[in-house]
């Protein structure tokens, strides 16, 4: 059994956020919400969120214990790109992208394995 959450069209580049995502791969419930507590950086503040939509569709939904919940997948995807223009040099233009992810978490309890 395993607890979802996603939040799409985060306006964050991925490039920031998958180093925060690889620092509570694989912890517990708890020590993830804490490391994600005390991480500087407003990336942290969205997996924060995102952790704690799923444990509570992992406790509400699927009737899953919070104590023995981990984190079993936790990822940053590249998002679409707002392509913006800024004035350049000598008349020409320069391309500006503003880049966004998809950001999801699984949770799954320890003893159901």
């Amino acid at each position: 059994m395993e607890a979802k959450a996603i939040a799409k069209y985060v306006r964050m580049s991925p490039s920031k956020l998958k180093p925060i995502a690889d620092l509570v791969r694989g912890k517990s419930l708890d020590e993830a919400l804490t490391i994600l507590k005390f991480t500087p950086g407003k990336g942290s503040e969205i997996f924060e969120k995102v952790v704690l939509s799923a444990a509570a569709n992992a406790e509400n939904n699927h009737e899953m214990n919070r104590d023995e919940l981990y984190v079993a997948e936790i990822y940053a995807n590249q998002g679409p790109t707002m392509k913006r223009w800024r004035a350049g040099a000598r008349g020409s233009a320069s391309k500006i992208l503003k880049r966004s992810s998809h950001v999801g978490v699984t949770l799954k309890e320890r003893n159901a394995e």
